[in-house]
């Protein structure tokens, strides 16, 4: 699941030459004012994807890591404030994919490209901590020699992506032509996606678009943030609006114009409505509601039934690369999200505790 040549998410397009298995990973972090005073070398450990207290002392110890545009020493003690900028070797690694027999769930087929169904748990392409299971390798084992764009070995076929615990559609394709054209969609913001999400609360509006920039926080690598002001990040645009309310948590549809790194779940947080169950972004603890006993259980028997965030990209719009026919495709809600929405459904109609 940006201003590339199509929309992978931020992180999908690398900087290197097409086929290097390697390269370098530039971070900027700024030490939140409520830090307390940590190692350096644990601090980064804990705070940046991938990186082993081993890599971050030898970054260090070859003056690649600098406090307050100084070098420093694995043992110094950060302070709120402190600005670390690093420079940490990627992991090298074969890009060639391994071809695994897993079952697809194809929705569409022709000569040029097929549409997937991805369920929810499984990685869309081998990177560091899964290197087999994904959708590539599924791929690579039904279909031969497909496609990669410059600078993207080892993801064949892909012009975009979904997060690992998003389930729903994905446009994949089979020849250079199709993989150029739909490039040029995702591109020029032509191709519609449409997601439905279950949110804490209710928003005050039926609709609305969010259009702030999203970007990597100073905080956590790991975790986007919102700049609204556009100072930082990459321009994000979510049309969303209401479905279905459900006093507590509501069903929202929302519309993407770009296809930033999290862009849903960190607009949504944004608006004040995490997606339920998010535990990046605050939605796997209760938002509304009460703190009676029986209201807890209910929400927890709800994030055990959706171990997950709750969203699903239910619906993709394209023009065909080579019969330049438009095609859309729809995806039904899965049964997690189906089962949770029933039970909220049951739960509002029989509370009576307001």
């Amino acid at each position: 699941m940006d201003d590339e040549l199509f929309e992978f998410e931020e992180e999908a397009l690398g900087g290197g030459q097409e086929g290097a298995s390697s390269g370098y990973e530039h971070l900027r972090i700024e030490v939140d004012k409520g830090q307390a005073a940590v190692r350096v070398d644990k601090f980064l450990t804990d705070k940046v994807a991938n990186a082993t207290r081993n890599k971050v002392q030898q970054a260090i110890d070859s003056g690649q890591v600098k406090v307050n545009d100084a070098k420093t020493k694995a043992n110094y003690k950060i302070k709120p404030g402190d600005v670390i900028t690093l420079v940490l070797e990627m992991e090298a690694r074969e890009t060639e994919v391994l071809p695994e027999k897993i079952e697809l769930d194809i929705v569409y087929e022709d000569d040029h490209l097929l549409v997937v169904n991805k369920p929810a748990g499984m990685v869309v392409h081998p990177a560091y901590g899964n290197w087999t299971g994904t959708l590539v390798n599924g791929l690579v084992y039904h279909f031969n020699q497909l496609p990669e764009m410059p600078g993207n070995s080892g993801r064949p076929g892909l012009v975009h992506r979904i997060d690992k615990d998003t389930s729903g559609l994905l446009v994949i394709a089979k020849s250079e032509r199709a993989m150029t054209q739909l490039a040029k969609q995702f591109f020029d913001h032509t191709i519609g996606r449409t997601y439905l999400a279950l949110v804490w609360g209710e928003p005050k509006e039926d609709a609305g678009i969010i259009d702030a920039h999203v970007g990597r926080s100073a905080r956590d690598r790991k975790v986007m943030d919102v700049f609204p002001d556009g100072d930082y990040g990459k321009n994000a645009i979510t049309h969303w609006k209401v479905l279905k309310r459900l006093r507590y948590i509501s069903l929202i549809q929302c519309n993407l114009e770009t296809g930033r790194t999290h862009q849903i779940r960190a607009h949504m947080k944004y608006l004040g409505h995490p997606l339920f169950n998010d535990a990046v972004y605050g939605g796997d603890k209760i938002r509304k509601g009460t703190q009676f006993s029986k209201y807890k259980a209910f929400v927890n028997n709800c994030f055990k039934m959706l171990p997950r965030q709750a969203l699903h990209a239910k619906s993709l719009g394209f023009v065909h690369p080579v019969s330049n026919k438009f095609m859309q495709f729809d995806s039904s809600l899965p049964e997690d999200m189906q089962n949770v929405l029933g039970r909220w459904e049951n739960y509002v109609r029989f509370d009576v505790e307001d």
